[in-house]
């Protein structure tokens, strides 16, 4: 009995445990993410259905349901696009990472593409005139409401045409008003785990699993030391450089410089900057930021 009891006790201190670290790591990436702009590389299906990826999978992504997905609902984010983290949800085998307000077809949207007009009821004197004409006995008369019945059958009916007529109209209105609101609404990826999210999941390992499909500008300000950071860049290339680049995409290239001077030239001012990637040495000059020559040498 005395080691049943320990067991209880041991079941309920891990489950006491769990829920926290959860917590913890949920708030940990919703600091993180949310708020922050990002910038995808594929276009994203207009439902909140969104993208399904799976990174402990040998394919992660599901190509079949992508191109249904996209064939119904359209594209609500188009590949290059830059949006923003609006919400990112940590639940048992799944992370919701929304974007742009996360897919049309949430909690409150209207999916229905139909408008509902009721049959006209009948009225009273129908209702009279059905009851009168079944128990008349006199030929004459009887005919003569039942033209008056006929009639007002007929204006029901016409009725009724004109109601089916509007409600179809207004039923494409409301589906034209659905479709424009989904290419409005955002996106999202569901990053699903076969064996459940991993315990402590960092903002990294969200960022590899949808490292296929999302650029993270703002990450390289964030989350690692300046060398951690430097190892996650590719080898680097020297045709990844070309004149015209802006500040920011040589540093996304390179890294921060390691020296940095301005001087001025008439109204311009000028930056010149020297980066080391692996063993070459890279010196660079901007004029308002945007790199007008550069030279590579060995260390």
């Amino acid at each position: 009995m005395l080691s049943l009891h320990r067991a209880v006790l041991g079941v309920c201190l891990c489950a006491l445990t769990a829920v926290p670290a959860a917590a913890q790591s949920e708030a940990e990436l919703k600091d993180f993410f949310e708020g922050k702009s990002v910038l995808v590389k594929i276009d994203m299906p207009a439902t909140q259905e969104g993208i399904d990826v799976f990174p402990d999978a040998r394919r992660s992504m599901d190509m079949n349901q992508y191109s249904q997905r996209l064939k119904s609902y359209g594209v609500a984010i188009h590949n290059g696009e830059s949006v923003m983290v609006t919400r990112v949800r940590v639940k048992d085998k799944l992370i919701e990472f929304q974007l742009a307000g996360g897919g049309y077809g949430t909690f409150g949207d209207d999916t229905s593409g139909s408008v509902y007009v009721p049959s006209a009821t009948k009225t009273q004197r129908e209702k009279d005139l059905e009851r009168e004409v079944k128990n008349e006995r006199d030929a004459v008369r009887k005919r003569r409401l039942q033209r008056e019945l006929d009639d007002l059958r007929a204006d029901r009916e016409r009725e009724d045409s004109r109601n089916r007529a509007r409600a179809a109209s207004a039923s494409e209105a409301k589906r034209e008003r659905i479709a424009s609101d989904r290419l409005h609404s955002g996106s999202r990826f569901n990053i699903r785990y076969q064996e459940g999210v991993p315990p402590g999941l960092d903002t990294g390992g969200v960022m590899r699993a949808l490292e296929q499909y999302v650029e993270f500008p703002f990450a390289h300000d964030r989350g690692a030391p300046p060398a951690a950071r430097e190892d996650r860049r590719p080898a680097f290339n020297p045709t990844s450089l070309r004149k015209g680049m802006l500040l920011a995409d040589v540093e996304a290239v390179l890294g921060r410089a390691e020296k940095t001077a301005q001087r001025k030239e008439g109204t311009l001012t000028v930056t010149s900057a020297s980066y080391a990637s692996g063993d070459h040495v890279i010196a660079a000059e901007f004029v308002e930021g945007v790199l007008i020559k550069y030279s590579i040498s060995s260390k």
